[in-house]
């Protein structure tokens, strides 16, 4: 479970540095920070799984979960909720060092 979430933590590190550094190209080309939203983004990358989702948040859930909820989240810069959800999972796959050491009973 440990090297799964943090095989998981490694590919969400990599895609916020990819969204991080398409969000910095645009904004040196536009002269001024431009963060793309995750709702955007994934709407470029595939619109079709982003209905699925919202089919299956909509059936499945309550409708507060996907309005002020998922939609919140949505509207925030990609490479941020990337970055959350890398975090995420490192400390899930996090193994706390032994506080006496190595050579302790």
């Amino acid at each position: 479970m440990r090297f799964v979430a943090r095989v998981f933590s490694l590919v969400l590190l990599a895609v916020a540095v990819i969204a991080g550094v398409i969000d910095a190209i645009h904004s040196v080309a536009a002269n001024r920070p431009v963060l793309t939203p995750l709702l955007e983004a994934w709407t470029l990358a595939s619109p079709v799984t982003l209905e699925l989702v919202a089919d299956l948040f909509r059936e499945h859930l309550p409708d507060w979960v996907w309005d002020p909820g998922a939609l919140w989240v949505l509207a925030q810069p990609a490479f941020a909720v990337f970055l959350a959800l890398s975090l995420l999972f490192w400390l899930i796959g996090y193994r706390r060092r032994k506080p006496a050491g190595r050579f302790a009973a």
